[in-house]
């Protein structure tokens, strides 16, 4: 495969740029550069992205639901561009190169332009994403600082490569990313998630190296996309991994899962990470836990809400990218590093208000808990005087309590946890709980998320026989489970389970009802389906693509009994809520 080089559109364009990794094999890159004036700097500060959606298809093409959506609802995402350089989930070059940076977009192995075996996050990545970096900055048109940016995958192997401390690594953003291999992707409270097998067969299979001609081409240059030789299905299938059979074989956190996460001692480079209150299920946690976590001296944390992908390319987004870059990449004393670190778009029922805080948890909160009353499935200030209980078929909607209205408008923005008294008929039992809020005339009030456009406040998520917590990583508002081993249920025991509710923003009307349910199956929406996005296999009912519903990690006769929750004054069961004075 040759590269070719030529002046388009006012920048240096290489296409299909060889990049050699240590093991000798050839990845391709597109490099989109500054034309330099006479008396200009050629040498730039890099943003750089290594990834798998192949960086010859176009985002129109290759995800047109949600292009479309965002085109047609945010006209500044389009606005300044031809946007005939738009990728999937990487930045506009056309919205850089002339401020001053070098864009490098990489395909990684065995996807895209890149020769190789497909393994997603492993370690063989990670090594190539180092040298990537590395090579980027001692190239003679870069200034030796290179910085990281992207959405989702480009985000999440940030953090794995940092660990790494390549030398000429100088910042990251990484925009509702995720971290933890485990707890904030493959496995929800040990529940397995069917996200990553469904995503395998719709976003990588389909742009691996060796579709050729039967594969996309660029809509600008009319290269192949996803190589030059056409493979077999067989040939296709021995180059690459069995991503979701991998995952399921590996059912507890270990060796697998830590070399596919940060270490966060090791992550000490400069970065700003950005979260989406809606992402419940993989793009909000690990975001926040990278701010609290990582060793890193210089790092901001901002979160938003709506789509996933919108606000990265947003005005918003791109200024908010664009002063953290200038003031790391390229020393700007500018308003990015003023002020405080945390930069959060409170939620309301029908707005953003933004606001900035020193610190995450807000230091101000006032941890309230709400205990649970099985006798009158009520949320209240004081823990019941009898002991109740109460039961639900652990596959059905399970019950939900509730608090009385809101005497004032109540903002919770934070990490939230429950800890619950159950017991089951079986040896174990998946234990899911909803925070909601209801409107005074009792409807539900939900919001767009991340992916699904009927989302709520808040779930978090546990398998009763990894109810092991580690003591010394836990807090009150984040408990953190070891899941190391299987202790199983005796049938009828009751055992205590704290439960993490992934961290959350709403400001609650007044008058309105919070509501916590507890149930052994996925959330879904009581209301209109949100339908269907051209990237994902389901449809859209509450929970996105974020679900579990694989029957081999959750077998009726196991996961099928009774359970039952059970509450009083030594047993109290509660929520522990995140409250902002106002």
């Amino acid at each position: 495969m040759d590269h070719v080089n030529e002046i388009r559109d006012g920048m240096i364009i290489d296409w299909d740029h060889p990049i050699e990794m240590d093991d000798g094999l050839v990845l391709r890159a597109d490099i989109f550069r500054p034309v330099a004036q006479p008396h200009d700097n050629d040498r730039y500060p890099v943003i750089l992205s290594y990834g798998p959606y192949a960086k010859g298809l176009a985002f129109q093409e290759g995800y047109p639901s949600a292009w479309d959506r965002m085109a047609e609802e945010h006209p500044d995402v389009t606005a300044g561009s031809s946007n005939k350089y738009q990728s999937w989930e990487v930045v506009d070059p056309e919205k850089w190169v002339f401020d001053g940076y070098v864009v490098v977009r990489v395909d990684s192995r065995g996807c895209g332009n890149s020769p190789g075996f497909v393994d997603p996050f492993s370690p063989r990545e990670t090594k190539d994403f180092y040298d990537c970096i590395e090579w980027a900055g001692v190239q003679p048109w870069s200034a030796g600082k290179v910085g990281l940016n992207g959405i989702s995958y480009y985000g999440i192997n940030q953090w794995q490569v940092a660990s790494q401390q390549p030398p000429h690594l100088a910042a990251m953003c990484i925009w509702e990313g995720a971290a933890d291999w485990y707890r904030d992707m493959t496995h929800h409270g040990g529940i397995l998630s069917t996200f990553w097998d469904n995503w395998y067969d719709m976003q990588v299979k389909t742009v691996q190296y060796g579709l050729g001609d039967n594969g996309p081409k660029s809509s600008v240059t009319g290269r192949p996309a996803c190589g030059f030789e056409t493979l077999s299905e067989e040939e296709l299938a021995a180059n690459r991994c069995s991503f979701g059979d991998d995952i399921f074989a590996h059912p507890f956190d270990g060796s697998y899962h830590k070399e596919r996460s940060p270490d966060w001692s090791k992550v000490t480079v400069p970065f700003l990470t950005a979260a989406n209150w809606g992402g419940q299920g993989l793009h909000t946690r690990g975001n926040f836990e990278g701010f609290v976590q990582a060793a890193s001296s210089e790092k901001w944390l901002e979160v938003h809400g709506i789509e996933h992908w919108t606000e990265f390319y947003t005005a918003y987004g791109v200024n908010l990218q664009k002063q953290f870059f200038d003031h790391v990449l390229k020393g700007r004393d500018n308003d990015f590093s003023k002020g405080p670190r945390v930069r959060l778009q409170v939620r309301h029922p029908d707005k953003f208000v933004e606001r900035l805080e020193d610190d995450w948890p807000i230091s101000r909160t006032e941890w309230r808990r709400y205990y649970l009353n099985s006798a009158e499935l009520a949320l209240g200030d004081t823990p019941p005087a009898e002991h109740e209980e109460i039961s639900y078929a652990a596959l059905d909607k399970g019950v939900t309590f509730w608090s009385p209205p809101l005497e004032e408008e109540t903002e919770l923005t934070g990490p939230s946890a429950s800890k619950l008294f159950v017991s089951s008929t079986t040896t174990d039992a998946d234990v899911f709980v909803i925070l909601s809020i209801f409107d005074p005339q009792g409807k539900e009030i939900v919001f767009q998320g991340a992916i699904d456009p009927h989302t709520p406040v808040g779930q978090g998520w546990l398998r009763a026989s990894h109810r092991k917590v580690d003591d010394e990583l836990s807090r009150p508002y984040r408990p953190y489970h070891s899941h190391d081993q299987k202790i199983e249920l005796i049938p009828g025991k009751v055992v205590p389970l704290e439960i993490e509710i992934w961290p959350t923003s709403i400001v609650a009307p007044k008058g309105s009802r919070l509501a916590l349910t507890v149930k052994g199956c996925d959330y879904e929406y009581d209301g209109e389906s949100g339908g269907r996005l051209s990237n994902f296999k389901n449809e859209l009912k509450g929970c996105g693509p974020f679900l579990h519903n694989d029957p081999r990690d959750r077998p009726e006769e196991v996961f099928g009994g009774r359970v039952t929750i059970h509450t009083g004054p030594d047993r109290q069961a509660f929520i522990l809520l995140p409250v902002i004075p106002r």
